[in-house]
């Protein structure tokens, strides 16, 4: 299962510790749930998920403050009895004495932000779905090209990594070579990005190994990008049809989405990068309402297809 330590997400959003408790890389969050406890705090479990991080913002602070300091005890030792992975206050909240000591005797942490609590939430949420989405591993070349991330695909030799170089010689960035890592953020979003290992680099054979980021500068990178649009390259095949028009769609399965896509073939003469760019450009063509090829379609036949 996919998880992500508490100590990452503390770097991640500068989080102080407000009750120090254990190890915080020992700590593993597996959901990207978030939870506010204010109907715990009123004695409701029902339906409660004890694995979500909890948020504790003004409106259950205030409730607590109206309690006795037994009563805020009572309530307090019920929630954190359950196994909370931690307790976060945003707006800068004071720890009471009875949060401190109920937090001490389960060993679960508590931290601080000075944030305001719907956005810190909406903050840590997006975060938690990027870093727990469903993933893969593709081999092929990301490129952001007129602000659409097209995966390059196709086998090994096909010229990926050359193409990708050419375009970000002509202005567009490079977000990984070689190996892509794909999350599924949502049902309708799959974003890719390097493994920080190879992160900024490009394999060109017979040159080896390129730094991009250092031969054109940090404006010719990007660390990750929505996949908007794949593009298989493959060897010419004398014997193989490829679509001359343009009328039919093709679509690749990622992790359960299907991306709209199309097959280049590749034979010497033809300049892949200036194909990459139109390409970009036809889709986002297609994204606001306009087809060539039915445009075609209708002046010649008369009607609408």
């Amino acid at each position: 299962m996919v998880s992500v330590t508490l100590a990452s997400i503390v770097r991640e959003f500068h989080l102080e510790a407000a009750v120090p408790c254990g190890n915080l890389d020992e700590i593993r969050i597996g959901v990207a749930d978030v939870t506010r406890p204010g109907l715990q705090l009123a004695g409701y479990f029902d339906h409660f998920g004890p694995d979500r991080i909890q948020v504790i913002g003004n409106m259950e602070t205030a409730f607590l403050e109206r309690l006795s300091s037994r009563e805020r005890r009572t309530r307090l030792e019920a929630l954190f009895a359950t196994g909370i992975p931690c307790l976060i206050l945003t707006r800068a909240h004071a720890v009471s004495p009875e949060l401190e000591s109920v937090a001490k005797k389960h060993d679960i942490p508590v931290l601080r932000t000075s944030a305001p609590t719907s956005e810190f939430m909406s903050s840590l949420t997006k975060h938690l779905n990027v870093e727990l989405a469903p993933r893969t591993s593709l081999h092929g070349v990301l490129v952001e090209v007129y602000g659409e991330g097209i995966l390059i695909l196709g086998e090994s030799g096909v010229g990926k990594s050359e193409t990708a170089l050419e375009v970000v010689k002509r202005g567009h960035r490079l977000i990984a070579d070689d190996l892509v890592e794909v999350r599924r953020v949502s049902d309708t979003t799959l974003l890719g990005r390097a493994p920080e290992i190879i992160r900024h680099l490009i394999e060109i054979r017979g040159i080896g190994i390129l730094d991009v980021k250092e031969l054109y500068g940090v404006s010719s990178v990007k660390m990750q990008e929505n996949i908007n649009f794949v593009i298989n390259l493959e060897i010419w095949d004398e014997s193989k049809s490829y679509d001359r028009v343009g009328l039919a769609d093709e679509h690749t399965d990622i992790l359960g989405i299907d991306v709209p896509s199309l097959t280049i073939p590749v034979r010497p003469g033809r300049n892949l990068a200036i194909i990459v760019e139109v390409a970009a450009i036809n889709f986002r063509q297609k994204q606001m309402g306009y087809n060539a090829a039915k445009a075609l379609t209708e002046r010649v036949f008369g009607t609408k297809k």
